[in-house]
């Protein structure tokens, strides 16, 4: 995705960013890396993976006090003032635990209506959940609301499986947001589709969201197609 975050009325930056450039696990063919990802089954590698890739944090507090913390620290203050932008910390209230809600999903195609895909509340969407043309550049844009706190360390993670073989699997870190009414939106770096009679076929995928905390936001399990050419709209 891209790293730029969109706001209502122009574009919203992240209080702080990682790295933007999406990582693939070495070895894997790059066969899928869409919005979601969804693999029926959790393997025993990834749980350990996320189990060691969890970072632990120092106590956690409130937005307010955040913002009250070196108070008498003039060049302290503008900074925190600069990063929460227009948040206001009253009516954020006192909740530790930031809270990210994923608004929308849709996939981007050039010279194509966007394929905007529903989510559902239990994570299981109808299968197929979209179908992709072999060959065909896309990218995935996503919407995502933040409240009660900061939330940092924000990324999405997706694996993809064909014939119970995973054939790729990206993390892409997006970046740490403070709380506001407006809705954030984010665009992964557009990418292509394989193609050939081998990629033709049905995939599983599983996409999470999830912060530096691995607290998960949304967990998506789903299957998709990629086919030779696009369905007839």
């Amino acid at each position: 995705m891209h790293s730029d975050k969109e706001g209502k009325g122009g574009t919203a930056t992240p209080i702080a960013e990682s790295d933007s450039e999406i990582e693939h696990e070495p070895g894997e063919k790059n066969v899928s890396r869409q919005m979601s990802e969804s693999s029926l089954y959790t393997t025993e590698d990834e749980e350990e993976d996320e189990t060691h890739n969890k970072i632990e944090l120092g106590p956690q507090c409130t937005l307010k006090e955040q913002f009250e913390k070196d108070k008498d620290d003039e060049s302290l203050r503008r900074w925190k003032e600069q990063l929460l932008g227009s948040v206001d910390i009253n009516a954020v209230g006192e909740s530790l635990d930031p809270d990210v809600k994923i608004l929308s999903l849709e996939i981007k195609s050039p010279g194509r209506s966007d394929i905007v895909l529903p989510i559902p509340e239990d994570g299981k969407p109808q299968c197929p959940w979209f179908t992709l043309k072999e060959g065909s550049k896309y990218s995935l844009k996503f919407s995502f609301l933040v409240t009660n706190n900061i939330v940092t360390g924000l990324k999405y993670t997706n694996t993809v499986w064909k014939t119970g073989l995973k054939v790729d699997s990206t993390k892409q870190m997006i970046g740490a947001f403070s709380p506001q009414s407006e809705p954030y939106t984010h665009e992964m770096p557009e990418d292509t589709t394989p193609s050939g009679m081998f990629a033709r076929g049905s995939y599983s995928a599983r996409t999470k969201f999830l912060d530096d905390d691995n607290k998960c936001y949304l967990e998506i399990n789903y299957t998709f197609d990629i086919k030779k050419e696009w369905l007839a709209t």
